[in-house]
């Protein structure tokens, strides 16, 4: 998606400041000393300049030495390059969890959405947000069977937003679901969900966002057409979008976004692209909180 120059939301639209940009360390090229030049005795056999050096003794500092600039070189490298390994891992999993009361609402969901080649056959899709969902609770925001299947990752905060397309005549609703899970719990469930195909089975579809007044007021349950969920592993977040029409009508059969994009595929869903609408916001919204996650954590690096 294009990114133009930051300009701060309206207060009314943030749930709060992004914070200051940090600086990046600096580190400093590590010095190696090595041991002394080695001469020759009045027989040819080599010996340390000055010192009594055992053969053995010599070799065994030497490598000592070549070990240390070695490990040093490699240290130095992984700050320059912002490597934590673990660690960084680890604090980009925290920052990440944290996103939702600290990042301005249009950073998460920006009024606008470009999404070049996101429709069929590559077609470009731009998407206009027409209603934001006040944060909260998961309580009443899914069906039953979803609600039970997402329940070992808890439910910190709910963020959802409704887009239409630049003809009205599609609405999605894409959601950000923070969780309370670590690591392990969300890799546990994004395997759960890959292994049992949880995000193809229609019971398992999210809910939809109908806002009052706008073009998604009668975007209810009996209108959901199609529909993807992902579960991050990187972050506590599962991100959702649930696509239908936006005059309303019911949908029969309900088809999740990957079999609507497929080739040949002839349900109501996939003849009007309402598969490519929910994957094609769902994947840009995803990519945006990649990207302000990065940033976030660039922030928070010690300078």
């Amino acid at each position: 998606m294009p990114q133009g120059p930051f300009v701060a939301p309206d207060p009314s639209l943030s749930w709060s400041a992004s914070a200051a940009p940090g600086t990046a360390p600096d580190a400093a090229r590590p010095y190696v000393a090595l041991g002394e030049p080695e001469g020759y005795d009045e027989r040819g056999r080599g010996r340390a300049l000055g010192v009594r050096v055992r053969p053995r003794t010599a070799a065994a500092a030497v490598c000592a030495v070549l070990g240390l600039g070695l490990i040093g070189g490699a240290v130095t490298g992984s700050w320059l390059t912002g490597d934590s390994g673990e660690g960084g891992a680890a604090g980009t999993f925290a920052t990440a969890g944290g996103l939702w009361h600290n990042v301005p609402v249009d950073r998460l969901f920006p009024p606008t959405v470009e999404g070049g080649g996101a429709g069929p056959g590559g077609a470009d899709r731009t998407w206009t947000r027409v209603a934001v969902a006040p944060d909260s609770g998961c309580a009443n925001a899914f069906d039953p069977l979803l609600r039970k299947a997402l329940t070992p990752v808890g439910c910190a905060r709910l963020l959802r937003a409704t887009y239409t397309d630049s003809t009205q005549s599609y609405v999605t609703t894409v959601g950000l679901l923070f969780t309370k899970a670590d690591a392990p719990a969300m890799s546990s469930l994004a395997a759960r969900f890959r292994n049992e195909g949880l995000a193809r089975r229609t019971d398992l579809m999210p809910r939809p966002y109908a806002a009052k007044g706008t073009v998604a007021a009668a975007f209810g349950d009996k209108q959901r057409a199609s529909w993807t969920i992902s579960v991050l592993t990187e972050a506590p977040v599962v991100v959702y979008a649930v696509s239908g029409w936006a005059d309303g009508r019911t949908v029969d059969s309900p088809q999740p976004a990957a079999d609507a994009m497929r080739s040949g595929a002839t349900t109501a869903p996939a003849q009007a692209g309402l598969g490519n609408e929910a994957q094609g916001l769902a994947d840009r919204v995803e990519r945006g909180l990649r990207r302000t996650v990065g940033s976030a954590t660039d922030t928070e690096k010690p300078s």
